[in-house]
């Protein structure tokens, strides 16, 4: 097995506490006993029938504008009309559950999983982005900036120092693999995309003809070397990824440089 140096580093480290809400940016993160980042979609709230609250389900999720603070587990909350709230979840969860219910017009339940978190796919761990891949995807819609696309696909590590779709190389037939401050990742699978991305981040409103653009625009951008038969389709982006038991336990920090782990 043969190292190959890359000038990367993790350029941005997101997690989103509570589950269809705003990310938080962190300077570190461990990496939990499950496999996904501490404090990613740690809480997530849950409908009478168990079913999710998140942005697939409800555009109103973006009428929120939420802050976490990671030492208390205290979730600020800011509705368009100005109205403010503040949790500490752990201790007033009651409390959040009410005002939650009151705002979506539902009967929820606030719940918690430390070991894991609320993942969609929960054999998986941490989804992985360059930097570059942001720009590129800004570049293709108009009075869309870095930071918007950002906020749209929500990934937890960003990678700096690298160039466009760099992640894609990460899946497919003998992929290599990542090491990040020495945790190694495994490339599971592309992320197929969903209506989230679709939708303004502030607002909600739906960008006019945005899948349709963004799946022309990849399918013409797609990298020669990346592997086509890993991805389903071209509305994917970013990548899904495994980290080794051998490796859980151990924390990311922004500025961490990355290495391609090749055989």
């Amino acid at each position: 097995r043969g190292d190959v140096i890359v000038m990367a580093e993790i350029e941005r480290l997101r997690v989103y506490p509570v589950k269809g809400l705003d990310g938080v940016a962190v300077d570190t993160a461990a990496v939990l006993d499950g496999g996904t980042l501490a404090a990613d979609r740690e809480f997530a709230l849950f409908d009478a029938d168990g079913d999710v609250v998140n942005g697939k389900r409800t555009d109103r999720v973006h009428d929120l504008d939420t802050d976490y603070d990671r030492s208390s587990r205290t979730l600020t909350v800011a509705t368009p009309a100005g109205e403010t709230a503040q949790f500490a979840l752990t201790e007033e969860a009651t409390r959040a559950e009410q005002w939650f219910s009151d705002f979506f017009d539902a009967d929820l339940s606030l719940e918690r999983d430390r070991s894991l978190g609320f993942v969609d796919r929960r054999d998986m761990g941490p989804s992985v982005i360059s930097t570059a891949t942001l720009r590129a995807v800004a570049d293709w819609f108009d009075e869309t900036t870095v930071d918007g696309v950002r906020r749209r696909l929500r990934a937890n590590i960003e990678i700096a120092g690298v160039e466009p779709f760099w992640e894609d190389r990460f899946v497919g037939t003998a992929a290599p693999e990542l090491e990040i401050g020495g945790v190694r990742f495994e490339g599971v699978k592309p992320c197929a995309r969903c209506v989230v991305p679709q939708r303004d981040p502030d607002t909600g409103e739906p960008t006019p003809s945005f899948r349709e653009r963004f799946v022309r625009r990849r399918k013409a951008t797609f990298p020669d070397w990346a592997d086509a038969a890993a991805f389903e389709h071209f509305y994917s982006l970013m990548i899904l990824t495994r980290v080794p038991d051998r490796d859980r336990g151990e924390s990311l920090h922004v500025g961490d440089s990355v290495t391609v782990v090749t055989d």
